[in-house]
């Protein structure tokens, strides 16, 4: 396991139960981030892909994009996405989370959410590959979105905007208790990146 090379008090932690998620705002320097965006929302190569929900086949409402290791299957809600080779941007972002984390990452989910009509439903990432408790890092560039959170047992809510440059980092077993996504909005929205940094596990790591 990498060291952290950031003291651990940049990160603050979040007042969620059963849950460890940690939050940076300002975590990239504006130019770092604006370049960032740019390149990211130039480059990768974003499609509009479709999910099945109770056996219904939809289009997800933002596009997406899927790089990693060859090998780092990404499997849900009846989807199968096969990772594309890293770009030189991706690999740096990446090991600065590694740094960031001290964790190793070895796939990243792109998100694009074009305007306020896109969004993510609520949902854990609690897929097999992603082992039992996962540490995913979740980037934002562009627009602020609020993020939202709901515990599985108890309902309770959370509520956090997620800024031009933030970092979101969870782990231990938020997976398990908690939901999260992002509702659309009929507020004007500029456009929002996001990308989520994940450890796709082989079958005898799970």
């Amino acid at each position: 396991m990498q060291k952290s090379l950031f003291p651990q008090n940049q990160l603050q932690s979040l007042p969620l139960v059963d849950a460890k998620v940690q939050f940076l705002e300002n975590w990239l320097d504006s130019t770092t981030a604006d370049d960032y965006f740019d390149q990211f929302h130039q480059q990768l190569d974003w499609q509009e892909g479709e999910i099945k929900i109770f056996g219904k086949t939809t289009k997800i409402p933002r596009l997406q994009a899927w790089y990693g290791d060859e090998g780092t299957d990404y499997q849900y809600s009846g989807v199968t996405m096969k990772p594309l080779k890293w770009t030189h941007q991706l690999l740096r972002l990446k090991e600065q989370c590694e740094a960031l984390t001290g964790v190793s990452y070895n796939s990243v989910l792109a998100n694009l959410y074009r305007d306020g009509s896109d969004s993510m439903g609520m949902h854990s990432d609690n897929e097999p590959e992603l082992g039992l408790s996962p540490t995913i890092v979740s980037v934002s560039l562009g627009e602020t979105r609020n993020f939202d959170f709901k515990h599985r047992v108890s309902g309770e809510k959370y509520r956090l905007p997620l800024s031009h440059g933030s970092v979101l980092v969870m782990s231990g077993s938020t997976q398990k208790y908690w939901l999260h996504g992002i509702a659309k909005t009929k507020k004007s929205q500029q456009a929002r990146i996001n990308l989520t940094f994940r450890q796709i596990r082989s079958n005898n790591q799970k």
